[in-house]
């Protein structure tokens, strides 16, 4: 086997819907949540402590804490695949525990003692003590094995346990990839075997083996001191000695899986793993990627002791700005599009971003649905349902332009000129209505108008009810004269359509298109605009940052014009002021 360039020894087990993994350092549950969510919790373990280099010790200390380890995983996994559930408390897990123990005692212990005792007295009562304590020992021994095969062939068959089961199944085929050198993908993973010479299925198997042994000359050495062999006798001396046995077995199963493998190996190494067949079953993919999650976390913690904790349902803020950006890399967002969605989605201000650590799962789910709709290019602010737009929020939805910046400064010209009077004002083109919400701060009469009945039913969320909204293409339907007409038509010529980002092309083609040369609405405009406007009357319309010379000429004979530039520099806004 070629070990990975960063090797360290990971063992795992089974829990309700996902897996634990555990390194020296380290230990990562990942756990599939009812939406089919994998959950992810980590955490630091203080390393090897000083018994682990004394032989068996070591093993009865690993045995008891891996038990106290699995009853806290397989209850905190039970957390997040049944929430609706009560979860037990640190009393009623402890009485858990306590039970559990005594239901082992009672079937692996007590119930083969009880039947020894029956052949003891009344089938080979005439032997000698010495034959009898050889029979009790390997009856008691083979009657706990085949206890143990039973229990296992019942448990696979309830449901949960077999799913449980393909879990460990999934375990073993992760760690055995990762051991076999090859890269860990989910394809990788269910190729590889689910049997593992450090399951802890075998190192049960060795117990009742070495029990046996070890009872047997423990019963035999009592024997010759004297003393009778009764049921309560062997009960308590199991009982004492099952530390030891504890110990034994986890350095006879260090040792299996360290020896190479040859004939004779494999032999100690078969009946193990035989009886892995009835404690794994072939995983499904998810089940996998579960498991890869697990170990991954896992060898992540113990490459970089500086990567904080996991919990469930929480997510570091590092990592959800990873997945954010990966999502938006092959789109045409912006570098300031993470921010938004994390504002968006958190309320927070952009500004006070610096303070998450954490990301709740709710607002996780939220970042990746928001994510999944951006990646088809489904542009931000159609996601979100608004835009904040002149300090107004703004609804949105994909019958309506999504209002630019330039178009603040196209609000800021209409403010100046109407200043605190009452004129009449017209807003062409009103689409979302933001330039009509804005002005409807003053004492404005205003009507908007829009070509799109759905344009105008978006604009009716965002203005007040002072304000006129009328289905019109341009002025068709216009009653009445105006102070004021300011105007963000399409301006987009046919050829620029082609080339706009795939975010833009979402937006209403209606919005954008001006024709050929994009200056059709302009004409229109131009010509029928007359009939509306008071004298000196004024037209404030936003333009195309190279259309200045071509709007300004069609408005030049009945109108005195100002061009505006934008922040950039670039010409943005026409004031067309009625001659007399």
């Amino acid at each position: 086997m070629e070990k990975p360039e960063f090797y360290a020894s990971i063992g795992g087990q089974a829990l309700m819907e996902g897996v634990m993994m555990k390194g020296p350092h380290s230990m990562a549950m990942a756990v599939r949540d009812p939406d089919g969510e994998i959950q992810l919790e980590t955490k630091r373990l203080k390393g090897p402590r000083w018994y682990s280099k004394v032989p068996v010790l070591r093993g009865f200390i690993a045995f008891f804490a891996s038990m106290i380890v699995g009853i806290k995983c397989l209850t905190r996994s039970s957390e997040v695949c049944y929430p609706e559930e009560e979860s037990l408390s640190k009393g009623g897990m402890a009485f858990a525990v306590i039970l559990g123990l005594l239901l082992a005692v009672g079937i692996f212990i007590l119930i083969p003692e009880g039947i020894v005792e029956v052949f003891d007295r009344y089938v080979y009562a005439s032997l000698s003590e010495n034959i009898k304590v050889l029979l009790n020992s390997l009856i008691a021994g083979v009657l706990r094995i085949i206890i143990f095969v039973l229990y296992l062939l019942l448990s696979s068959k309830m449901k949960d346990i077999r799913r449980t089961f393909m879990y460990h199944g999934a375990e073993h085929r992760t760690i055995n990839c990762y051991e076999s050198g090859k890269p860990l993908c989910v394809e990788n993973i269910q190729t590889s075997s689910t049997r593992h010479t450090r399951c802890g299925t075998t190192f049960l198997f060795i117990v009742m083996v070495i029990s046996i042994l070890v009872f047997a000359l423990v019963n035999w050495l009592v024997s010759l001191m004297g003393y009778s062999s009764n049921i309560w006798m062997r009960l308590g001396l199991k009982i004492v000695l099952l530390p030891f046995v504890a110990g034994i077995s986890y350095e006879v199963l260090r040792l299996l899986a360290k020896l190479p493998d040859n004939a004779f190996v494999k032999a100690l190494r078969a009946p193990g793993l035989a009886l892995q067949s009835l404690t794994t079953r072939i995983p499904e993919d998810d089940m996998a990627e579960v498991a890869m999650v697990s170990f991954k976390a896992v060898m992540e913690m113990e490459k970089n002791p500086d990567l904080p904790e996991a919990v469930f349902f929480r997510h570091d803020i590092g990592k959800v700005r990873a997945f954010i950006a990966e999502g938006l890399k092959d789109t045409d967002a912006d570098d300031s599009e993470s921010d938004w969605i994390l504002c968006h989605v958190t309320g927070l201000k952009r500004n006070h971003l610096r303070e998450i650590k954490v990301v709740s799962d709710k607002d996780y789910k939220k970042i990746k649905e928001i994510v999944a709709r951006r990646k088809e290019n489904e542009p931000l602010d159609y996601i979100f349902g608004y835009k904040i737009f002149y300090d107004k929020n703004i609804k949105l939805n994909d019958s309506v332009l999504i209002p630019r910046p330039e178009t603040e400064l196209l609000c800021e010209k209409a403010l100046e000129i109407i200043g605190d009077g009452s004129p009449a004002v017209l807003d062409l083109c009103t689409g979302s209505g933001c330039i009509a919400a804005v002005l409807s701060d003053t004492a404005a009469n205003i009507t908007a108008s829009d070509v799109s009945a759905a344009a105008l039913e978006t604009a009716r969320q965002n203005v007040p009810e002072k304000v006129k909204l009328v289905l019109s293409d341009l002025f068709q339907n216009i009653e009445g004269k105006f102070d004021l007409i300011v105007c963000n038509p399409p301006y987009v010529t046919q050829e620029e359509l082609k080339s706009l980002s795939p975010s833009v092309k979402k937006e209403p083609v209606i919005a954008l298109d001006g024709g050929k040369d994009g200056l059709d609405f302009y004409r229109r405009i131009a010509s029928e605009a007359g009939e509306r406007l008071y004298p000196h009357g004024v037209i404030l319309m936003e333009i195309g940052a190279t259309q200045a010379d071509s709007v300004k000429a069609l408005f030049r004979n009945d109108y005195e014009v100002e061009i505006f530039k934008d922040l950039s520099g670039l010409d943005r806004i026409i004031k067309a002021t009625k001659k007399v």
